[in-house]
């Protein structure tokens, strides 16, 4: 395909053509500099000039030789992915998890903090640039050599203007979130729901791979859902799709302003926990609800009802979910990958029953790093490789 000529200032026309040689090398994988020379129609000196360059600003780097095509061997290119860094981050209300990773988006570093004030946003702001300085204390990594950071977030955010419209557990309600975080880090910044982040992790490098529509429906502190259509993310005219928790599924309470949807109140591992007070007097902090539910079902009537109640109501949050959006895909994630065999097949009964068309049901495979993977994902997203050569 021929490329448009370039137009414009010197600088703006050398910054389009070393781009496009970024993305032929980053494409190939390992490239030579006739065959990128060949691909976008610039001049072997041209090339050759712009490839010296970016070698120098460690961008790309020389790996080899490749094979003659009827005259001198070629030397390969390959793109430096340790050139710059990433950092992502998830508060998940009451746990700031961090990491840093390179621009294949694989670790360098984690940090982790339980954070002693979760509803104060002065504090998690300091959390987190302490966590920074944690992350690239272990990694080694210049500031300088920082892209970006994605910072995953409980509540409504809009992130074309920054601001966290709803979230509780911080009390950043309408407030512009990301410019204080730039501000204070010196870093640009993604800000997102943190379910969201989860579901971009597990859709790029988990179970959702290869899937155009899933749904991922999370349950902890809360209750959340991200939702991916025809491969782009929904969010709603304000940005508040996938807030399930507010579904009408559970008793009805009068909701005040800073409280909890009626699902999630009732049926979050904190809710599950306020049902089972009596029951699992016992359980140990950390430990999950459900896998102790399960263990004593066989022996205990009353693990067993309240068990079967859980399961029973998160199928009513997917039906709803399923008659709506008909997903080919719905992830269960946080609390409900604990869900045994016969729990999900349970869940799968009573969904043939309700609906007409049922999706693959599968459980989260990235964990804890989800979020993270999406955070960071999020970063790579949103600062493509022009970003990298603004960075001289």
């Amino acid at each position: 395909m021929r490329v448009p000529k370039k137009t414009g200032s010197s600088k703006r026309v050398k910054n389009l053509n070393k781009e496009e040689v970024l993305q032929q090398v980053i494409m190939h994988g390992q490239i030579s500099r006739a065959d990128i020379s060949k691909q976008t129609q610039l001049s072997r000196p041209c090339v050759s000039s712009l490839v010296d360059e970016m070698i120098q600003e460690g961008l790309l780097y020389e790996v080899g030789i490749g094979e003659s095509k009827g005259g001198r061997k070629p030397i390969l290119l390959e793109y430096n992915y340790q050139a710059y860094a990433i950092v992502g981050a998830i508060f998940d209300g009451s746990t700031l998890e961090m990491a840093i990773a390179d621009l294949r988006g694989e670790f360098l570093a984690r940090f982790s903090k339980r954070l002693a004030q979760p509803d104060n946003g002065e504090t998690v702001i300091e959390d987190l640039a302490a966590g920074l300085e944690r992350l690239l204390e272990k990694s080694g990594i210049a500031r300088d050599r920082l892209l970006g950071m994605g910072v995953g977030v409980q509540g409504v955010t809009q992130r074309n203007s920054g601001t966290v419209s709803f979230s509780p557990s911080t009390g950043w309600m309408g407030s512009p979130i990301q410019q204080t975080i730039e501000a204070r880090l010196g870093l640009p910044v993604i800000i997102d729901n943190d379910v969201n982040m989860m579901t971009l992790g597990e859709y790029v490098r988990g179970v959702g791979v290869g899937h155009s529509n899933v749904v991922y429906m999370y349950v902890g502190t809360g209750i959340g859902s991200g939702i991916i259509l025809d491969g782009q993310f929904y969010r709603g005219c304000r940005e508040a799709a996938g807030e399930i928790g507010f579904m009408m599924i559970g008793p009805v309470h009068n909701r005040i302003k800073r409280a909890a949807g009626v699902f999630e109140t009732h049926y979050s591992v904190p809710g599950i926990m306020q049902q089972a007070k009596g029951l699992l007097s016992d359980l140990q902090e950390g430990s999950s609800v459900i896998i102790e539910l399960i263990r004593r079902a066989p022996q205990d009537a009353e693990a067993q009802q309240l068990l079967v109640d859980v399961y029973r109501h998160w199928a009513y949050g997917m039906a709803n979910i399923i008659s709506v959006l008909n997903p080919e895909l719905l992830i269960l994630s946080g609390e409900m990958v604990h869900v045994d065999e016969e729990g999900v097949k349970r869940i799968h009964d009573w969904l043939t029953e309700w609906v007409p068309e049922v999706p693959r049901l599968e459980k989260a495979s990235l964990g804890e790093q989800a979020g993270l993977i999406g955070a960071v994902h999020s970063v790579l997203e949103a600062f493509p490789s022009t970003r990298l050569l603004d960075k001289e």
